[in-house]
């Protein structure tokens, strides 16, 4: 294999970090954080204390003040290696993309009131865009927030919405101006848990993540004041799309991530189990396979690396972290579906990490933009270039 050259050497010293907090602090809690389909608070305040979450935060906040996206990525690798995808899939809402909009948008009173407890792990923080009926097409946001005097009345339905439960506070994609075409005339608002007219609702049974909160969240004449608001009024869009190649590097990093995980296992596992006098390794069909996900995991990782530092560089554009999702996404989920079926019988059991993968992963080629959307973005931009009459 040709060497990874992306990590220096604090990267590795966080490295190590990383392994030993998951080690102590979560492996041994996932079946049952599983099982009741939430994670315990305790942990986000434990990741905190180890420096597992809240680095990248203003160190004025209490954060780490670290923007290096690699140290992201290596807690990605970490995490699943591990096969934690369920529980810590939360952090990169709440520790990654909730405060990107803080530091970016946010007013100096609303980042003095959210970042220490973020950085801290004392808040969990969630962000509503998608709404029933509306998917991934954010442009057609049906919740409103009407002005009245100085405070906002916002009423609408969210779902899909990660850490929806343990939120102690939600980022929402509201539409302010009502006349406004498309994606115009939306605004984003900070609404507390606890806020009369705010509800949690169900807690959503998903096909895996179980330990995840996923939920629904209702808002009925919820009222915030003007201050609560994110950013410009009825920019709320652009807003969002300045943010989500960070949210979409996420995914593709962890796409690269859990596709060498997934792939590690089954390496290691087929040269271990016996099968026709020898072991499944060593048939041709086997080794033909691990060839060539081998092959488009290196692939990928040169194309993810590449992104990486393009964010740290703040040069990475929207078209091409769209790509990096799609591609991630996609790999991931063929290579552990590939890799399930090389353990056989046993790579349906929950027992073993190819199990869970296969359930959890299958969530990647939806989030943060569905495929096809992701394949939208990037043939309207290779459309705008290559179209004679433009």
């Amino acid at each position: 294999m040709v060497t990874r050259n992306l990590y220096e050497e604090d990267h590795e010293d966080f490295r190590r970090t990383v392994a030993a907090f998951f080690d102590k602090e979560v492996v041994p809690h996932q079946e049952r954080w599983e099982e009741q389909g939430i994670i315990d608070r305790s942990m986000w305040t434990a990741a905190a204390e180890a420096g597992v979450i809240g680095f990248s935060l203003p160190e004025q906040y209490g954060g780490g003040g670290i923007s290096d996206y690699r140290f992201e990525m290596i807690r990605g690798e970490e995490s699943a290696k591990r096969g934690l995808a369920s529980s810590t899939g939360g952090w990169g809402v709440s520790d990654g993309i909730v405060p990107g909009y803080l530091t970016g948008f946010g007013s100096e009173h609303l980042q003095q009131r959210y970042l220490p407890g973020l950085a801290a792990g004392e808040l969990i923080g969630a962000i509503a865009m998608t709404e029933p009926g509306v998917g991934s097409d954010l442009q057609n946001v049906a919740t409103r927030a009407v002005r009245d005097g100085d405070d906002w009345l916002i009423s609408g339905a969210k779902t899909f919405i990660t850490n929806g439960q343990n939120c102690d506070f939600v980022i929402v994609v509201a539409r302010t101006d009502p006349d406004a075409p498309g994606a115009k005339g939306t605004s984003l608002f900070i609404v507390d848990d606890g806020t009369p007219g705010f509800t949690k609702g169900r807690k959503l049974a998903k096909v895996g993540l179980d330990a995840q909160d996923t939920s629904e969240l209702s808002f009925e004449d919820v009222r915030v004041p003007d201050s609560q608001r994110l950013g410009e009024l009825d920019k709320g869009f652009i807003h969002l799309m300045q943010n989500l190649p960070y949210e979409r590097m996420g995914i593709a990093s962890g796409g690269l991530a859990g596709a060498r995980a997934a792939f590690e296992w089954t390496a290691q596992y087929v040269f271990s189990r016996k099968a026709y006098g020898a072991t499944i390794g060593d048939l041709q069909n086997t080794q033909f396979e691990l060839a060539d996900m081998e092959a488009k995991i290196d692939m990928l990782e040169a194309f993810v690396d590449r992104c990486a530092l393009a964010l740290n560089d703040g040069t990475l554009t929207a078209v091409d972290a769209s790509k990096a999702k799609m591609l991630g996404a996609e790999l991931q989920v063929e290579v552990v579906t590939r890799c399930l079926q090389l353990h056989g019988g046993y790579g349906y059991m929950l027992e073993y990490p190819i199990g869970r993968a296969f359930r959890d992963s299958r969530i990647q080629t939806i989030y943060g933009g569905t495929t096809e959307v992701m394949k939208h973005i990037v043939g309207k931009d290779i459309r705008r270039r290559y179209r004679q009459d433009r």
